[in-house]
């Protein structure tokens, strides 16, 4: 027989509704006795049916999560990293419905089919769809980008991340840098590239347009857009992520030069492969986990009509070293 409310707060010693209300996460409940209620209803292999809850609710128990698009740009890194701290902030409390913004229609979304929307924006464009959803009344957290509206709105400092990992190739001595963008209409290419400017001018150097290249954020585009590159005798290599970083690696080594002897890299993310390369990738770490992390707990207190103090946060991405980049001087 399955395992109802009533059990756990006859297991517990609480009231229904007090275990209720504790496992829709509602801040109501004091922290020891919602802990002791999700402990029991672990230990209880409490399932809870969604379906008929949405039924005798009125709610339907759907959290949207929208990416700018689905399959043409946006890297496994920041799916796999949101939609793994998206399950873990919900729990088994609600469905998760993944879409692309690039496939929706307008006028499409019906706020009776999600408790709360999570948008994980790269461009501008993606600024018709959040204004949809805001003039709906969804929850919503914008996240990846900042976007000029009164929403909850969670970001990395790209720009100045970028400048100071471009400064560490400058530092090292590298002048002749290729550089390997993304996709143009997206907000992080614009903002990496930015970063790059604004370390040069500080090292009083401008940019050779001829060793910048797109490589569109992936392994098979970073392989083919420095192979343009390669024998303009560049020092060293940045890749707007660390996929384009790898591709970029592969096509160095083919050409019959080392990393980081001949050519130095620097990548942009910090995935965790990029780790256990030979030799390891020095990358601009970007917190997408703790990003999206803030972005689904902000996003359930606001589902729960909790205060949300700070609507807008950006958080600080780290540079990881590795061991690709050669000193010249």
């Amino acid at each position: 027989m399955a395992v109802t409310i009533k059990d756990i707060a006859k297991y517990v010693g609480v009231s229904h509704s007090t275990v209720s209300r504790a496992l829709n996460g509602s801040s109501e409940v004091n922290f020891e006795t919602k802990e002791k209620i999700l402990k029991a209803a672990k230990e209880l292999n409490y399932i809870p049916d969604i379906n008929a809850r949405s039924l005798k609710l009125s709610k339907p128990y759907n959290i949207g999560v929208f990416f700018s698009t689905i399959d043409k740009g946006t890297s496994a890194f920041v799916f796999h990293n949101v939609i793994t701290n998206v399950y873990e902030g919900i729990g088994s409390r609600y469905n998760v419905i993944v879409k692309g913004i690039d496939t929706y229609e307008k006028n499409s979304i019906n706020p009776k089919n999600y408790d709360g929307i999570l948008v994980v924006s790269q461009k501008e464009e993606d600024d018709e769809f959040i204004e949809e959803i805001l003039s709906k009344n969804i929850p919503l957290v914008v996240i990846n980008r900042e976007v000029n509206y009164d929403v909850i709105n969670v970001f990395a400092d790209e720009r100045i991340a970028t400048r100071r990992g471009f400064e560490e190739l400058l530092y090292n001595g590298h002048r002749k840098i290729g550089i390997i963008e993304g996709k143009e209409q997206f907000l992080s290419t614009k903002l990496r590239r930015e970063g790059c400017l604004d370390a040069l001018k500080k090292y009083n150097t401008e940019i050779d347009k001829d060793l910048v290249v797109s490589g569109d954020f992936t392994v098979t585009g970073g392989y083919f857009a420095a192979k343009k590159i390669i024998d303009k005798e560049i020092t060293a290599i940045f890749a707007f992520n660390d996929e384009m970083a790898i591709g970029a690696i592969k096509a160095i080594r083919e050409s019959g030069l080392r990393v980081p002897e001949d050519i130095s890299i620097l990548g942009f993310d910090g995935t965790e492969i990029g780790e256990y390369l030979t030799p390891s990738i020095a990358t601009i770490k970007r917190p997408v986990g703790k990003v999206s992390k803030l972005a689904i707990n902000l996003l359930m207190k606001k589902i729960n009509g909790e205060e949300i103090n700070e609507k807008k946060v950006g958080l600080e991405s780290e540079i990881v070293f590795g061991d690709s980049i050669r000193k010249l001087c």
